[in-house]
């Protein structure tokens, strides 16, 4: 008889136009660092969230993240999801289980809320949100918890958000945290960052983008100069990646 071949098991990451994303090259890091064997990460680029219903149905997929813009999307064909995932509106891991049923997490808010604390000095009772996707639930469910006030910011408002241009200074004073949820800084416009009366700004400030790449967007080297604290979005994605680890091997 020959040698019993090992199943692979597999996990990836479900988004749109993610050849370049952080959790295929972390995990495969990962994976060789700590000596996992008979694991792979690979990416399930989707031109629409439709194309999903044929991901779950692979072999053998033990476990996947999602990113833009199916945070939200995913969760109608998900079979159940956790009780925070549910408050906070979004998904951003998935975990098989052994019946074959799907069970939806997020740990963007475990990762954002460990990352803010690595220089979190009580800055501020109120914090601005720049930007209103999936990622962004996830934010104003940490800050509430941490009772700081959160107000949303974008180009469209619905009911109890600013647009860009009702940023002034009594906002600025008040708002003294302000978080950027938007790709806007990201490849390939560097040259570019959200919107805000940047003169207004303070050493009082505290800034932080969820962005990674580059470590420093035109946003944070703007807080730079004036004496901001800041923080960049790696330790953040990091801290979510190694959660959706835990929870798929019930660690």
């Amino acid at each position: 008889m020959g040698k019993k071949v090992r199943k692979i098991n597999r996990y990836g990451l479900v988004g749109k136009n993610i050849e370049y994303s952080f959790s295929r090259s972390y995990f495969a890091e990962k994976f060789q660092k700590e000596k996992i064997e008979n694991c792979s990460y690979e990416n399930f680029d989707l031109e629409s969230i439709e194309k999903i219903e044929a991901v779950l149905e692979k072999e053998n997929i033990k476990g996947l993240n999602v990113t833009i813009p199916y945070k939200e999307s995913i969760i109608n064909y998900l079979d159940r999801i956790s009780e925070d995932a549910e408050i906070i509106g979004a998904v951003n891991t998935i975990r098989f289980l052994d019946n074959g049923t799907t069970e939806g997490h997020n740990t963007d808010a475990h990762g954002f809320e460990t990352a803010l604390l690595k220089k979190w000095n009580n800055h501020s009772k109120k914090a601005l949100i720049l930007g209103t996707g999936g990622a962004s639930k996830a934010i104003e469910y940490v800050l509430k918890k941490m009772n700081v006030e959160p107000l949303f910011v974008s180009r469209k408002p619905l009911k109890d958000q600013i647009s860009y241009d009702q940023i002034d200074v009594n906002i600025m004073t008040s708002y003294l945290l302000i978080i950027n949820c938007t790709p806007i800084g990201t490849h390939p416009d560097l040259d570019k960052a959200p919107n805000i009366p940047y003169d207004l700004l303070t050493k009082d400030h505290f800034l932080f983008d969820l962005i990674y790449n580059p470590k420093k967007t035109l946003f944070l080297r703007k807080g730079i100069e004036i004496g901001c604290t800041i923080q960049n979005g790696l330790h953040m994605l990091e801290q979510q990646a190694e959660k959706s680890w835990d929870i798929w091997t019930e660690i």
